[in-house]
C-alpha cells in the first residue's frame, strides 16, 4: 500500500508538522538581536566579530546572544578556519530549526511578540528602501477560525519554498514576515450635544 504522502498532491503535504518550542528555544527567539543573528547565519557562516560588525554591536553582547542560541541548538559552530590575519576563527551557522517550531511567542509571553517585528524593521532599514521587493497591507474581518485557516494556508505556501530553498541558493536572498494582528478599536465619537 502506498504511503499517504506519495498519493496526495504536493500541495496537500503542506503545511508540514511543527513541534512545540522548548522553554530555551522560546527564550532564545524572544529577542530581536538574536533573531537577526539567526537570519545572518542562515545564508553564511559568520564569526562573532563578523556578526558584531554586521550588527554594529559590541562583540561581548553578540557573544552572549550567540552562546544562548548555541545552547538552544538554533545556531551551531562550524569547522574552525584560518582568518585573513592568520588567526583561528570560529564561525557559526543557523540550524534552520526555527522554521519548524510552533509559535514560540506563546511560550514567552506577549512582550516577545515585538521581537520579530523589531528584527524585521532593523533588517529592512539596514538593507535600505530599495530592498523592498513587494508588500501587501490589508484589513480583513476574521473569526478565530478564519485566522487559523489563513495562517495555515500561508504557512503551507512558505513551507514549500523553505523545503526547496537549497535549489535556489545561487539567487539573491529575500526576507519577509507575515504578521496578522488585531487592530486597536477605533474610539467612538461622542454624539454632538
Amino acid at each position: 500500500m502506498a504511503d499517504d504522502d506519495e498519493t496526495r498532491p504536493a500541495a496537500a503535504q503542506y503545511p508540514r508538522p511543527r513541534h512545540p518550542a522548548s522553554v530555551l528555544e522560546a527564550k532564545a527567539l524572544a529577542h530581536a538581536l538574536r533573531l537577526r543573528i539567526l537570519r545572518l547565519c542562515a545564508g553564511r557562516e559568520l564569526t562573532n566579530k563578523q556578526l558584531a560588525d554586521e550588527l554594529d554591536s559590541d562583540p561581548g553582547t553578540v557573544h552572549f546572544h550567540v552562546r544562548l542560541l548555541v545552547r538552544a541548538q538554533l545556531l551551531e559552530q562550524t569547522a574552525v578556519r584560518t582568518g585573513a590575519s592568520g588567526a583561528l576563527e570560529k564561525p557559526y551557522t543557523s540550524t534552520g530549526r526555527t522554521w519548524w517550531l510552533t509559535n514560540p511567542i506563546a511560550e514567552t509571553g506577549p512582550a516577545a511578540a515585538m521581537a520579530p517585528i523589531e528584527a524585521f524593521r532593523d533588517e529592512v532599514l539596514a538593507a535600505g528602501p530599495d530592498s523592498v521587493a513587494t508588500f501587501a497591507r490589508f484589513v480583513l474581518h476574521l473569526s478565530d477560525d478564519d485566522v487559523t485557516e489563513l495562517d495555515e494556508r500561508i504557512i503551507a505556501i512558505l513551507d514549500e519554498y523553505v523545503e526547496t530553498d537549497h535549489e535556489r541558493r545561487h539567487l539573491p536572498a529575500h526576507g519577509g514576515i507575515f504578521v496578522l494582528h488585531r487592530l486597536a478599536p477605533i474610539p467612538k465619537e461622542d454624539p454632538p450635544s
